[in-house]
């Protein structure tokens, strides 16, 4: 696995100077890192030449595994000392002090309540009201419900009132939202 190498443009500020490859008669535009130990160090070369050396460059290469790791443990924490909480003087955590309620720094998820039964969805409490149903309710009461509303608020039974219209609307949007979610529990329930 090998670092980000040189450029892929022209170092502006860059003085003119030839390529560093033998025999290339190219300025010498691009910068390369010379080794790992000497990364603020440059080869300069011309795009050709740049290219094939950041192909063949491997920042790793001579470490063993043990350094390896110890280099990318190092770019983890950006060559910056790190240390695990609780040292340093601060004690241990009081796990109180974190309120934890979903068991993330514990490791073990608190899992969610079960929906209560008794008490209907928070998206279905408005259309229940609207149709003044109480809920558990079922396809038959829904029903019936509705075709009262619905003959009550109808247009032609209100010389065509247009809150009735409006509430009309209200209505068929509550019984369509109850009916679709009412069908959905029987699909599932069978």
């Amino acid at each position: 696995m090998a670092r980000p190498r040189a450029n892929s443009r022209p170092d502006p500020s860059a003085p003119s100077r030839p390529c560093e490859a033998p025999d290339c008669p190219e300025p010498g535009e691009y910068r390369a890192p010379k080794d790992r130990t000497r990364l603020r160090e440059y080869h300069w070369f011309c795009l050709a030449h740049v290219r094939a050396y950041n192909l063949s460059w491997d920042f790793y290469k001579g470490m063993a595994p043990e350094q390896i790791e110890a280099s990318l443990r190092q770019d983890t924490g950006w060559q910056r000392p790190t240390w695990p909480l609780g040292r340093l003087g601060h004690g241990r955590l009081d796990p109180e002090l974190l309120r934890d309620p979903f068991g993330i720094l514990s490791g073990a998820a608190a899992r969610p309540k079960p929906p209560d039964p008794a008490r209907p969805p928070p998206e279905l409490r408005a259309a229940l009201d609207l149709l003044d149903l109480s809920w558990p309710t079922d396809s038959v009461a829904l029903k019936t419900r509705y075709k009262e509303l619905a003959k009550r608020y109808h247009p032609d039974s209100n010389g065509g009132d247009r809150s009735s219209e409006d509430r009309l609307k209200d209505i068929n949007r509550a019984y369509s939202l109850l009916r679709h979610k009412l069908a959905g529990v029987q699909a599932s329930a069978r």
